[in-house]
């Protein structure tokens, strides 16, 4: 039973991964074209479903649900996983310190609208400097999980611990 479970839970933890890349390019997309409002509203969601997801991941991996490589390719396949990990691990902190200063400069700037006031200028140039890392961390973590998941849904082999 707790392995059916556990399938389960990798599912939505797929889902709310790869529903959070999505929401993480269009919010990149509204704020190239200037629409800060929706940007917000889709990073909001981006980072609500990347904190789903991460609850899942360490639930499914607390039900002791871990799929082995057992494919060719061992070289590639492992120097994309450790990548991805690294860069997961690196992405948290990066994510969180774009978020903080965002929210720090929409409290001094008291609206959206007024963003460029001096009290908020700092924090969103701030959070302008963290997404430049942030953003394509995020980007290639989100991708190579979606590879690395259909790598092992074909040369996966469930490991029940």
């Amino acid at each position: 039973m707790t392995g059916v479970v556990a399938e389960v839970v990798n599912q939505w933890a797929v889902i709310t991964i790869v529903l959070s890349g999505f929401a993480l390019v269009t919010g990149v997309f509204f704020i190239r074209r200037g629409n800060r409002e929706a940007h917000m509203r889709a990073m909001l969601v981006a980072s609500a479903l990347a904190t789903i997801f991460l609850v899942l991941y360490l639930t499914r991996l607390g039900l002791g649900y871990e799929k082995k490589y057992i494919g060719p390719y061992r070289v590639g396949y492992f120097s994309l996983l450790i990548s991805h990990v690294i860069l997961a691990a690196a992405n948290l902190p990066l994510a969180l310190l774009a978020l903080w200063n965002a929210w720090k400069g929409l409290q001094a700037a008291g609206n959206l609208g007024n963003i460029d006031a001096p009290a908020a200028r700092p924090f969103f140039q701030r959070h302008r400097m963290w997404v430049r890392w942030t953003v394509p961390v995020w980007l290639y973590v989100a991708v190579t999980g979606w590879i690395i998941y259909l790598i092992l849904d074909r040369y996966g082999k469930v490991m029940n611990g």
